[in-house]
């Protein structure tokens, strides 16, 4: 496979990933953490916990597992997350390689629905995305839980709910939710079928309290690009031997604190 092949199917692969990770709840194309999601957490919920997300049918037929790690606070979210780790999805091997080469095998989402923008970041090429989004709109959702039973996920002793979301558009969204006392009634499991996928996200190694407020923002210092085409062609141009000290393509210097930020184009 010629090198610009496995290039474009790695970006491909990239933005399916960051797309299938952080839009449970099913909220259109920009990479961000579903209303629908935040919801299900509760309103004062803030935490640090290792996850695993799963994925099973869809258009793609294909069942994909993501561990990653999951940073959370009254609705901004963090998923740290390596592809390298990520199993199933038939993606081709090559394609991991690749994207290990050109320093995108380590991302960051974060959804900052407060600021209404989400960063896709790749800490080892020191540069993101950032994309807006759309209000999150948690408070015009209404949710109703049914108790179903107690089990035991992952160690820990919980209590089974249903939960049915219903949107300003009376449109409602099922989910089932394991919840466990000793985390604060935090989820532990939480399953929802969307679009004929089953996505299923399970916690570990809960940390309840808030996390450190500088997780949720962009590397100061960080290249911030456009949109995820104008990253990938300057991790090229690096990977390609470009200049040093020059400025890729598509890229603008972080602002310096305090200074306007630079005005963007609208994305289409």
């Amino acid at each position: 496979m010629k090198i610009r092949s496995i290039v474009t199917l790695a970006g491909c692969l990239c933005l399916s990933l960051v797309s299938t990770s952080a839009q449970f709840g099913g909220m259109g194309r920009s990479p961000q953490l579903s209303p629908i999601t935040t919801k299900l957490f509760g309103k004062d919920a803030a935490f640090t916990a290792s996850m695993e997300i799963g994925v099973a049918g869809g258009p793609s037929g294909q069942a994909m597992t993501i561990p990653c790690k999951m940073s959370y606070d009254h609705g901004n979210a963090r998923l740290d997350l390596d592809i390298a780790e990520m199993k199933g999805g038939g993606i081709p091997p090559e394609a991991v390689a690749q994207m290990k080469t050109m320093g995108m095998d380590k991302t960051v989402v974060i959804s900052r629905p407060d600021k209404k923008v989400t960063y896709v970041i790749f800490p080892a090429l020191k540069s993101y995305v950032e994309n807006p989004t759309v209000d999150a709109g948690v408070a015009d959702l209404k949710m109703e839980t049914t108790e179903l039973g107690k089990e035991t996920v992952a160690g820990r002793a919980c209590v089974k709910q249903k939960a049915v979301v219903t949107d300003k558009e009376g449109k409602m969204h099922e989910a089932t939710l394991w919840k466990a006392a000793d985390v604060k009634d935090l989820p532990v499991k939480i399953e929802q079928t969307e679009g004929g996928a089953t996505i299923t996200m399970t916690f570990k190694n809960h940390s309840v309290g808030k996390p450190a407020a500088s997780l949720f923002d962009p590397p100061a210092q960080g290249a911030k690009y456009d949109n995820m085409t104008a990253l990938m062609q300057g991790a090229m141009q690096k990977q390609a031997g470009g200049a040093p000290g020059s400025a890729p393509a598509g890229a603008a210097a972080a602002p310096a604190p305090g200074a306007p930020a630079t005005p963007r184009r609208p994305q289409q």
